[in-house]
């Protein structure tokens, strides 16, 4: 019996390594735009199209208020919120020398809460730890539901930034604090109209932050200890744009964009290789800059898109072209992803675009990825690529498995997965990018987090 037994096992594993390799490995999804910054999901068998009620719902839970996406790592959801005290908006103070701006996308009051990161267990949403801070928002009103920043994960440390400009790097397993710093208090930091936003980047033993202040646009802290490494640049504002670092004419370049413009650093020291001065409207550089070969392509509110074009040495740089109406893609809170020498993203009300790298010509752009048939006001699409096809969330909370190709978009299937909870210019909506990992889906609102199951099934 006990040989029998023996036997058993043998054969059970001989059987779970034959499949194995049909399933495909499971893989983490532990920072913003996933393990490579790069918004490419390489796990596969995941499904070719969504059953007809849609996926099925792995688990949901509770949260609070933020923009804040999920990151996944080695069993476990972290995520960033906010509990909003019981203040009457209507009647909390300006925060503005004299009458408040007429304007309400830049009105600042002040309004009392308390930040969150919360660890979730990956298998059922159960929460495992929470981490919490008093935090007053003095951004804009109208969007202050929350924290911007998908949380960080870097082995056993967890680093999450705050809307205010706190940041913590925390113990994964269990919350704890092994060190702080306060943007506001270290480095001058006065707060943007609509937050600190730029996800922290490990590389090697350094965590780069977007900060603010004078000559500290850029900070590297030691990440084990917070400790300051160095600091560089010194822009009018911050901007809301990610640090990302490419190797570009075999340089490994960390690019920086900014309230005045794109740069680019060695990631090592911060010494500045080149600067080009594209403004982004409002300093709204959002959108990470997405790269391919010598090139560099960014895009920003109100018909802002470049083009940059950087020398054989690495050392300097140029615009190669500007976008307009027709050439380029001015996108505003999602990052552009760059395909066979073509740029496909969200351009303004909702627009999809896709657009040739070489020199902006807009092949074709549709409206059918953002929900509608006409622009909406902020319409917003994120966009992932998996395989050969595309996963894209729109601002309706629905999740669209798409074929992106220059010579058009096709739509493989459509489903409705989470509620928009937030209301923008009269609509509601919702702005977190989600998370793509064990071959599901994690999105959130400002209620809950939700786990949808994408894998494949065998008949």
């Amino acid at each position: 019996m006990r040989q029998l037994g023996k036997q058993k096992v043998r054969i059970g594993a001989l059987i779970a390594l034959c499949l194995a390799p049909a399933l495909g490995q499971a893989e983490d999804w532990p920072q913003w735009l996933g393990p490579e910054r790069d918004a490419i999901w390489r796990e596969t068998g995941i499904i070719d199209k969504f059953p007809a009620k849609g996926p099925s719902l792995r688990w949901k839970s509770s949260l609070g208020g933020g923009y804040s996406g999920p990151s996944v790592a080695k069993g476990k959801v972290y995520v960033m919120d906010r509990l909003a005290k019981p203040v009457d908006p209507g009647k909390a103070k300006f925060l503005h020398d004299g009458p408040p701006p007429g304007n309400i996308n830049f009105v600042r009051k002040l309004l009392p809460g308390t930040e969150r990161v919360v660890c979730l267990d990956e298998k059922d949403g159960s929460v495992i730890w929470v981490h919490d801070w008093e935090c007053d928002y003095t951004t804009v009103a109208a969007y202050a539901i929350g924290p911007r920043v998908t949380p960080t994960v870097d082995g056993d440390r967890v680093f999450a930034l705050g809307a205010e400009g706190h940041l913590f790097c925390l113990d994964a397993k269990n919350g704890d604090v092994l060190w702080g710093r306060d943007f506001k208090k270290d480095y001058g930091l006065k707060i943007p109209e609509w937050g600190t936003s730029s996800h922290p980047l490990v590389d090697g033993d350094q965590l780069i932050c977007v900060v603010g202040g004078k000559d500290s646009t850029v900070v590297s802290f030691d990440k084990k200890t917070g400790t300051e490494k160095w600091r560089a640049l010194n822009a009018s504002q911050p901007g809301y744009c990610p640090p990302v670092i490419h190797e570009i004419r075999g340089k490994r370049q960390l690019l920086i964009w900014h309230s005045d413009g794109i740069e680019s650093l060695n990631p090592s020291n911060g010494d500045v290789y080149w600067s080009v001065p594209i403004k982004p409207t409002y300093a709204m550089s959002i959108g990470q800059p997405v790269v391919s070969g010598n090139r560099v392509f960014i895009m920003s509110f109100n018909r802002v898109s470049a083009c940059i074009e950087i020398s054989d040495d690495g050392n300097s740089a140029k615009v190669a072209w500007k976008g307009t109406t027709r050439r380029g893609i001015a996108g505003v809170h999602n990052t552009a992803l760059i395909v066979d020498g073509h740029i496909y993203g969200c351009g303004p009300g909702g627009k999809y675009i896709c657009a040739r790298l070489s020199d902006g010509e807009q092949l074709w752009n549709t409206f059918a990825a953002s929900g509608g048939e006409r622009p909406v006001s902020w319409g917003n699409v994120f966009t992932v690529k998996q395989g050969d096809r595309y996963f894209l969330a729109n601002d309706l909370g629905e999740l669209i498995i798409a074929n992106l190709r220059p010579s058009g978009y096709e739509e493989v299937s459509r489903a409705k997965l989470i509620e928009p909870t937030h209301k923008v210019s009269g609509r509601m909506l919702v702005w977190s990018h989600p998370a793509f990992a064990n071959r599901s889906v994690y999105l959130r609102n400002d209620r809950e987090i939700r786990c949808y199951d994408l894998a494949k099934r065998e008949n």
